[in-house]
């Protein structure tokens, strides 16, 4: 995304939306995954890490969007990585954003 990095303060919750129009539209099958890159280290966030910061991971489709569930309880001073994955026009695609937890 064109504005990543997006800041996020520790105590927000936010539902990010991806317009997947560049892509081809119309998306399907879209799954999310969330890295730690905190120091440029790679890290998945474990099954008990998803269930606090994205609880309810069943991203929506409307149109051309991909509408994430929301984002929240992050950790100050965390950088991490948000790539949706989804299917359009028979290719998959994986674009990400960045979000950086600000106090």
């Amino acid at each position: 995304m064109i504005e990543s990095p997006l800041e996020q303060g520790k105590d927000e919750i936010i539902s990010y939306q991806l317009n997947t129009t560049p892509w081809g539209g119309t998306p399907s099958v879209p799954v999310v995954t969330i890295y730690d890159v905190t120091g440029g280290v790679y890290t998945a966030l474990t099954v008990a890490e998803m269930a606090v910061v994205m609880p309810v991971n069943t991203p929506s489709i409307s149109v051309d969007l991909i509408i994430l569930s929301p984002l929240k309880l992050l950790t100050v001073g965390k950088l991490y990585r948000v790539e949706v994955k989804f299917t359009s026009g028979g290719d998959v695609w994986e674009p990400y954003f960045l979000v950086d937890c600000k106090n």
